[in-house]
């Protein structure tokens, strides 16, 4: 057993240590190119790969079922850069890839269960009010965004390329809380309204107005404090002007505040300028 090669493909660890890989674009069983939506386990003890679920030939659609209800038909549709995270009790989530359907997938019952989002693709941002925790708000759909979970086990997603309050394409800096107890988003910083500029204050001071500004590609990790980080990707700078970034951010759950921390709060630093990307005015969603 073995996966087909692929790119852009979601994965998690479980508590055992094994691995596992849901989807991305590359070969199904027949050689065939295009998104999937087959996910693997691979143990590190036997060097064996399991398939768990998904279509073994690619453009599989989604089958939702009842939101909040796990079944054994269940599975998400094939995809590709969408966003994954492990809560505190071991389970997998899963966010997006054009869409912006949220997924939790037990490792144990082996179950997929539809929790949030829409069943449509190309879906609008609902933020609500800013820091307000409501049932009717759901981030846009987007592609190439950044997540962590933080020291109580919330799902955090940053940015990417997406849609806004307004339905637009963009590229988004908005930030987002999911509780997995609640099973509540909570809009908590940047616009509601794509294409943002970086607003960094002052090199390694904390402030409510600081905000990095919207990107795609960008990485991002939680700290042993549980605190957020995000580095660089293609974005905007503090003059509004688009390319390669890289500054660094930390983000406080706690205190709800973004800290410029090094890097760079322009594009293109020590770079060379023919890099410069053409990808951000998301004219592919």
């Amino acid at each position: 057993n073995v996966p087909g090669e692929r790119d852009a493909p979601v994965s998690w660890t479980d508590s055992s240590g094994n691995l596992w890989l849901f989807g991305g674009a590359g070969y199904d069983s027949t050689g065939a190119i295009g998104n999937l939506n087959d996910l693997w386990e691979f143990n590190p003890t036997s060097k064996e790969w399991m398939w768990i679920g998904g279509s073994s030939t690619q453009g599989a659609a989604d089958v939702y079922g009842t939101k909040g209800v796990p079944a054994a038909t269940n599975v998400p549709g094939a995809r590709y850069l969408a966003v994954s995270w492990t809560d505190s009790s071991g389970n997998f989530w899963l966010f997006g890839g054009y869409g912006n359907d949220l997924w939790e997938f037990s490792p144990t019952t082996k179950l997929w269960t539809w929790m949030s989002g829409s069943d449509t693709g190309h879906a609008t941002g609902v933020y609500g009010m800013l820091g307000v925790s409501a049932a009717t708000n759901i981030p846009g759909g987007r592609e190439e965004a950044v997540s962590w979970t933080d020291s109580n086990g919330n799902l955090w997603l940053f940015g990417g390329a997406g849609y806004d309050s307004t339905g637009a394409g963009a590229t988004l800096n908005d930030l987002w809380e999911f509780s997995p107890t609640t099973k509540l988003w909570t809009w908590i910083s940047g616009s509601s309204t794509g294409n943002a500029s970086g607003i960094y204050g002052t090199l390694g001071v904390a402030a409510l107005s600081n905000f990095p500004g919207g990107r795609t590609s960008a990485v991002g990790w939680a700290d042993s404090s549980g605190n957020g980080w995000l580095s660089g990707g293609l974005g905007l700078d503090s003059t509004g002007a688009s390319g390669y970034l890289n500054d660094l951010w930390e983000f406080s759950p706690t205190a709800k505040t973004w800290t410029w921390m090094g890097g760079a709060n322009t594009v293109e630093a020590n770079n060379t300028p023919d890099r410069k990307s053409s990808r951000l005015n998301s004219s592919h969603l």
